[in-house]
């Protein structure tokens, strides 16, 4: 690493709340690309570690859509209706129609960066109005009779690349701290190291199907053997990834409808079917709380739901062993213990 880079490091602020503020000027509330008040009033250069961010501080805009680059722009591609998110907390800027760019939300945040929100059907917040990442902050628009939203990311009113930090397919955020140097009157960014060895990173794991009932548990059903549990919520909710893995399986496949399998740590596999939707493939790595797909009633089902199964080595088990499902909430001690050793817990 440079000398310059630890320089700035040891003088940087890694979290920049002065930046934020909760009022704006006619200006800052009217133009999309205009420089951060106070954003280097302390440091000429600061760094942001995303390396340190945990599941609920970060959000894709549209966890459904399909991404693409184009000109440090993402063009993500959905459906009709669906909810754009705000990518991490902070304060809404700007939230107006702008011709060239149709309704545009612009939220500055907490870390510092600016995210860009456009050709909105509706914008759902008003400016100085508090977001957190996830929250639903208007509705995806489009042009041409094409449903789209037009997303980029901003430094002191300069675009950056968003794969700098965010992986269009996966839709991951790349864990990394990124530096930020003010020259003259404009703002060098680099990346300081990569994304930690996975050994390093601490284990996150979440609840697949959030703010669900339970509607069949996991043992005999009808004098068969029910070989998960199954889940309900609303139609074509958000299924999100139990814990980071790789695709293994995402096809319909016989009386499970649309079909996702993934691979964790010492032979534990998680299934989620009757989807709506798969929105991941065979050979993707996924993170926990990722949106892997949507409830649905392919297969065999009477209801839109989610039959989400744990197996070791092939075998199904019971999945309240890893989560609670009163409390949607995930049993930590438990699951370290299997991903270490390979073994359910004996039972008592």
């Amino acid at each position: 690493m440079k000398i310059r880079h630890l320089l700035y490091i040891c003088i940087a602020l890694t979290v920049l709340t002065s930046a934020v503020k909760d009022e704006f000027t006619a200006l800052e509330r009217q133009q999309i690309s205009i420089e951060t008040p106070g954003l280097f009033e302390q440091s000429e250069a600061f760094t942001i570690d995303f390396g340190g961010y945990r599941t609920a501080d970060y959000s894709f805009p549209l966890p459904v859509g399909k991404a693409v680059v184009k000109d440090s722009e993402l063009e993500i591609t959905t459906n009709k209706g669906d909810a754009v998110k705000s990518m991490f907390d902070g304060t809404v800027r700007l939230s107006r129609h702008i011709s060239g760019h149709g309704n545009v939300i612009v939220v500055r945040h907490d870390n510092g960066l600016e995210t860009v929100y456009a050709r909105n059907a509706e914008n759902l917040v008003q400016v100085g109005d508090r977001v957190k990442a996830g929250q639903t902050i208007a509705i995806v628009g489009g042009e041409n009779g094409r449903t789209f939203l037009t997303f980029y990311l901003m430094m002191n009113g300069g675009k950056i690349n968003p794969e700098i930090i965010v992986q269009p397919k996966s839709h991951r955020l790349t864990r990394r701290t990124l530096l930020f140097h003010r020259k003259g009157n404009h703002v060098e960014m680099s990346a300081v190291g990569g994304e930690p060895k996975d050994k390093n990173r601490k284990l996150e794991a979440c609840y697949p199907l959030p703010g669900a009932k339970v509607i069949s548990p996991y043992g005999r059903r009808g004098g068969r053997a029910h070989s998960g549990v199954d889940i309900k919520t609303t139609p074509d909710d958000n299924i999100l990834a139990a814990l980071d893995g790789d695709v293994v399986m995402s096809q319909r496949y016989a009386a499970y409808g649309n079909l996702i399998k993934i691979r964790h740590q010492n032979g534990l596999e998680t299934w989620y079917s009757h989807n709506s939707k798969n929105l991941v493939s065979v050979g993707d790595k996924v993170k926990a709380g990722q949106v892997i797909a949507l409830t649905g009633q392919t297969g065999r089902a009477t209801t839109a739901h989610l039959h989400f199964e744990c197996r070791l080595n092939g075998k199904a088990f019971n999945p309240s062993v890893l989560f609670d499902h009163a409390n949607h909430s995930v049993r930590m001690e438990t699951l370290k213990s299997l991903l270490k050793t390979g073994k359910l817990p004996k039972k008592k």
